[in-house]
């Protein structure tokens, strides 16, 4: 005869009734010890199994944190390495999707590019543009290629010892964007972790400390040095400088290079490089004797306007095929006469394709 238990869905007990009044089945007995003793060994099971997967969940979070943390050590690849790309701006039904900057950053082999003297100036330029304002609009992959990409350039300036300062003004300008950015980590600006962007910016200090500290080696050579070198053949050398600020520092050399570097076509020459006559008129001034101060020119017209960009290897775009490339390098055109839809690239004009 079965009763019902304290909990009224359990199926109760058997129960027989005797002489000595209403016993339980051996049976039941049996059963029950054996359900306790099996309950007990579920129990131990279960608690044992919660057990493993909670160390199991804290060191898959502890490896995670310590990744977020040495993320920015992580290489990873530089994806394709493309020679060009399509830049398409609209879904069709041949193609779906859209170009966007990050995937363009991505693709494109800026990692050679770095390695010639002809582009280098050009992917500075870029990185410098995205520091500035396009950082947060890159993908998450994208912005840790941008970091991998700067670390190898920096890497190159160091072994060469060239072109120091503009890295210098490319590092400060990430910093100063990343300190204003990192405050609005709650708006989503940058994607990550808050700790791996505060490692990338310790790396940025770390980077422009060894720049600080780099050292020029002299050259073994006990020759002819520049100085040896008759006046104009020093002058000639002085007009392939692009920038007047190494023309100053040229200067201060000695007293017969600071004279060399006051001549007047020399900062003439630079005005006209870096400026157009519209802007050269605007901005004349002249000497009590009636010359122009062309020197005194020059950086008045860079605090003014910003420099006239040229470099000598630059991306092409073919209109025709809409086709982003590198100059040296061929791009499958259907057009009759494929010179003609090609053009050169700006940096800002790289940034500007992806603009919809």
């Amino acid at each position: 005869m079965p009763f019902l238990g304290q909990d009224w869905r359990s199926p109760g007990q058997s129960w027989v009734k005797t002489e000595d009044g209403w016993k339980k089945t051996a049976k039941d007995e049996n059963e029950t010890n054996n359900n306790v003793s099996e309950r007990k060994s579920y129990c131990k099971e279960e608690h044992d199994k919660e057990n493993l997967i909670l160390s199991i969940n804290y060191d898959v979070a502890a490896k995670k944190r310590k990744k977020d943390l040495l993320n920015n050590n992580t290489k990873i690849p530089y994806f394709h390495k493309d020679k060009w790309i399509y830049v398409h701006k609209g879904s069709t039904k041949e193609r779906h999707g859209y170009c966007t900057l990050g995937e363009a950053f991505n693709r494109l082999d800026f990692c050679s590019a770095i390695k010639d003297s002809r582009r280098f100036n050009y992917v500075v330029r870029l990185l410098e543009l995205i520091a500035k304002s396009q950082l947060p609009s890159l993908s998450g992959v994208a912005q840790k290629n941008y970091m991998n990409i700067l670390e190898r350039v920096v890497q190159k300036v160091l072994e060469d010892q060239q072109n120091v300062r503009p890295i210098k003004e490319l590092l400060q300008t990430l910093y100063a964007s990343l300190c204003s950015l990192v405050q609005d980590m709650g708006k989503s600006v940058l994607v990550g972790n808050i700790n791996i962007w505060v490692h990338r910016m310790e790396n940025i200090l770390q980077w422009q400390q060894q720049l600080d500290n780099i050292q020029i080696n002299r050259p073994t050579n006990t020759g002819m040095t520049f100085l040896d070198l008759p006046a104009s053949l020093q002058l000639n050398i002085m007009h392939c400088l692009s920038d007047g600020r190494d023309l100053v520092s040229l200067g201060q050399v000695c007293p017969d290079l600071s004279v060399l570097t006051e001549d007047r076509l020399l900062w003439k020459k630079l005005c006209q490089y870096h400026f157009s006559d519209r802007q050269i008129r605007k901005r004349l001034m002249v000497s009590d004797k009636g010359h122009l101060e062309w020197k005194k020119m020059y950086f008045k017209l860079c605090r003014c306007y910003p420099h006239k960009e040229q470099y000598s290897d630059t991306l092409q775009f073919c209109t025709h095929c809409h086709i982003l490339f590198w100059k040296d390098t061929n791009h499958p055109c259907t057009a009759n006469n494929p010179e003609s839809c090609c053009k050169a690239v700006s940096p800002q004009g790289f940034i500007n394709l992806f603009k919809f």
